[in-house]
């Protein structure tokens, strides 16, 4: 038998993060089966809740992300220093032969440790514009595994060799699917409806939820059903809406079987954050996109953009407030809702600029190394 080899896959936080990196992890052990990923993950319940289920060896890192103010900052140095310390050790303890950056915050002292000591390291950027993060993170690695193209354009020209476009890693259940019935009778749909999916991602999105509650009032959704992924900590709120405007909707705070819910779907109204987009396109899912408006380099609309330029998607501002935002996104909506011919050519298009092969080309990458 084959000694194990240990790849650590440093980042967490949101879903968005970690199920790439999970993708990863399963590409990796399908092509060897002695390699034991371990995820160096945040404190956040949700990496627990993503994790666990999965199997994999999971290591909570305290770091925290680095606020403004100088509490803020001196908690994110005093983070800083005891995750360096749990990294070195694991380090020492699980001698990893490769670390990968999933992103975001939780990833950068596994890369950069990695790199001052020339072990192999990598990131993903699922993102058309890099995070802050990963800009600083790319110093140290052999490879940034890109979804976009359009990243070459936001990094520094002596980075640019670095960049590799994959694609987005996509679970494989994901792009291997069961059956548009079986998947609506898991979710608890009628498997004869059309389905419209909202989802603001793993953990929901406030605006999105309120501005679909709005916008569907009044509405007849005839031969359609909704599925709305509220986020764990607004599922209440968003049924109790769902009601005031006398909708039937199933609401879901999270599930982690995304394949069933993207199996299900006909139409998304969704945030554009990179694994959505990454999910949208490999099942060719047609969606309108509400890019977060929250973020002063507007990544998530960068990644719309690509989406809308291919014919796969219509981006939707969110204003931030329900009422303002509803004037574009019904008629949106009542335009994609019934013109099934529309749908079909958008998912088309989706699929064309697809990546399923994604996790597999980075898997092979980072074995490379080894």
């Amino acid at each position: 038998m084959s000694a194990p080899i240990t790849i650590l896959l440093a980042g967490g936080g949101s879903g968005g993060h970690l199920y790439p990196g999970i993708a990863v992890a399963e590409a990796l052990v399908a092509h060897r089966p002695e390699v034991k990923p371990v995820f160096l993950c945040t404190e956040r319940a949700i990496d627990q809740t993503i994790l666990e289920p999965t199997g994999y060896d999971f290591i909570r890192q305290p770091i925290v992300p680095p606020q403004r103010s100088i509490g803020g900052l001196l908690k994110f140095w005093k983070r800083w220093r005891q995750t360096l310390e749990l990294v070195e050790k694991t380090f020492a303890a699980r001698n990893p032969a490769a670390v990968l950056g999933l992103g975001g915050y939780a990833a950068g002292v596994a890369v950069k440790l990695a790199g001052k000591r020339e072990l192999p390291a990598g990131i993903i950027n699922p993102d058309v514009i890099p995070g802050k993060a990963n800009q600083y993170l790319l110093r140290y690695v052999r490879s940034a595994f890109c979804q976009f193209e359009e990243t070459s354009k936001h990094v520094h020209h002596s980075e640019k060799p670095k960049l590799v476009v994959t694609g987005c890693p996509i679970r494989a259940d994901i792009i291997s699917p069961r059956p548009q019935a079986d998947a609506r009778r898991a979710l608890g749909l009628d498997p004869l409806l059309n389905t419209l999916l909202v989802t603001g991602a793993s953990q929901g999105a406030v605006t999105v939820n309120e501005a679909v509650i709005e916008t569907l009032r009044g509405m007849t959704l005839n031969g359609w059903q909704v599925l709305h992924l509220s986020g764990p900590e607004h599922a209440e709120t968003v049924r109790a809406g769902y009601r005031s405007i006398d909708q039937q909707a199933v609401v879901i705070d999270f599930t982690p079987n995304m394949a069933d819910v993207w199996a299900a779907a006909d139409l998304a109204v969704s945030r554009a954050g990179a694994s959505s987009c990454a999910e949208l396109t490999t099942t060719g899912v047609p969606s309108i996109l509400l890019p977060y408006p929250f973020h002063k380099d507007m990544h998530q609309l960068a990644n719309a953009k690509v989406l809308e330029s291919a014919g796969a998607a219509v981006i939707v501002n969110d204003l931030k407030d329900a009422r303002r935002t509803t004037e574009s996104l019904r008629p949106a909506l009542e335009g994609l809702l019934y013109e099934p011919a529309r749908r079909d050519s958008m998912r088309v298009a989706a699929r064309k600029i697809g990546r399923p092969d994604a996790a597999r080309t980075i898997a092979e990458q980072i074995l490379g190394w080894v």
